[in-house]
């Protein structure tokens, strides 16, 4: 297939309107209508096939991401005079609100990870991911309104982000200092995390945080000589020979593909970009599933069998990933092999994941594609990585078909 054959003009205009659609003619109307709490704030993301709620709980991942995906929208000037705009904003600073006044511990300034509906605390997790969407969700809405408050407190979640996933005082460790590791979803949430506030908040630690996440990705997690990015290693970047150090998370990976491919681009500096298409191509390689079609979710380093039971599910998140890593490499490259991985990874996930009945994606699905549970939404699956990529996808497509 060659460059014109791999994306025409017209193939291009579809695609656009595919995933634009799907974003706000579909996925944000199912979460508007189903998941907004008009009682209390925020968002009970927990809802089955229907919409219907299943679990009253909140996630705090999830008043974060929601609220950031209402800001992002209203910073697109695409959308300034979309009729539900005003809807959107109101909204998400009702969630901020609800993320204010209930989501941090009092004692020590951390967030928790789950709150009852009302806001009252359930539990706190070692990580500070919590604080990391909560800062990308201040900063849109600073962005929007112009508040000070929330461009401070975008700035203040960042900044506990940093310092508890440095030193995680407090904390219970899940290991014994036996077997040091380090993962590589800190660098990885980093990065984005600072990405999107020097957009939103131009905040000035930004670049200070980009280099050392993608420093540290590439000294320790990003391996040519095996040609994959590893999940998990040792103190020292070296390769731990158990379960847990072989097993590589390919959509995992490909999103920090895709995060540093469009660093690369912003800074023009082809080397990063390069990083990031390798990150994909190995990575795509190891994970596509020959068999059946799809991403699969965990795989070994040396091709072993892995100890998580859920291995070859496919889950919707890496789907959404492999789709913007492809296009975004089709777009820096021109590279016609890119285009027709994201023909593929499209063609499997729109023939698997929607629900054409009652709208938004199922979110897993067992490795030949059939539907393992209904449910639309839990403390982990959200209005996020699916709308993300809608929103992403549509602003390439559009850059590719205006020439820019």
């Amino acid at each position: 297939m060659n460059v014109e054959s791999a994306f025409s003009q017209a193939r291009m205009s579809e695609l656009a309107q595919v995933y634009r659609d799907g974003l706000l003619e579909d996925v944000l109307p199912f979460w508007l209508q189903h998941g907004v709490d008009h009682e209390f704030g925020g968002i009970m993301a927990s809802v089955d096939r229907a919409g219907s709620c299943l679990d009253t709980d909140k996630s705090v991942w999830q008043q974060g991401r929601f609220a950031w995906l209402l800001g992002e929208l209203c910073n697109d000037p695409r959308l300034q005079d979309h009729p539900q705009r005003e809807t959107w904003l109101t909204i998400a600073t009702g969630t901020l609100e609800f993320l204010s006044r209930h989501c941090f511990d009092p004692v020590d300034g951390r967030m928790w990870f789950q709150v009852t509906r009302d806001g009252q605390p359930i539990r706190k997790r070692r990580y500070a991911f919590s604080e990391s969407f909560a800062a990308i969700a201040f900063g849109e809405l600073a962005q929007a309104t112009n508040r000070v408050e929330y461009h401070e407190q975008a700035e203040t979640c960042f900044d506990r982000f940093l310092s508890h996933s440095q030193d995680p005082n407090g904390s219970e460790p899940k290991f014994t200092g036996t077997r040091p590791m380090q993962g590589i979803g800190f660098p990885m949430i980093c990065l984005v995390t600072a990405q999107e506030l020097r957009d939103s908040i131009d905040l000035p630690a930004a670049t200070q945080a980009i280099d050392q996440s993608i420093e540290t990705i590439r000294n320790y997690f990003y391996k040519p000589d095996l040609k994959c990015v590893m999940e998990t290693v040792g103190p020292r970047g070296e390769l731990l020979d158990h379960f847990d150090g072989r097993t590589l998370n390919p959509g995992h990976a490909i999103e920090g593909a895709w995060f540093i491919m469009l660093e690369g681009h912003r800074r023009d500096d082809p080397e990063l970009v390069q990083m990031g298409l390798n990150m994909l191509d190995w990575m795509w390689d190891r994970g596509w599933d020959p068999e059946f079609g799809g991403l699969l979710y965990f795989v070994d380093v040396r091709g072993l069998p892995v100890q998580e039971y859920w291995h070859d599910m496919k889950f919707w998140w890496p789907h959404n990933e492999v789709l913007i890593a492809t296009l975004l490499a089709y777009r820096l490259t021109g590279d016609a092999k890119y285009a027709e991985r994201h023909e593929q990874a499209h063609r499997w996930a729109y023939d698997h994941f929607p629900d054409p009945e009652h709208g938004e994606w199922y979110g897993y699905l067992h490795r030949d594609g059939r539907v393992s549970t209904p449910l639309k939404g839990n403390l982990w699956k959200g209005p996020f990585h699916l709308p993300r990529m809608q929103h992403v996808c549509w602003n390439l497509l559009e850059q590719m078909l205006s020439g820019v």
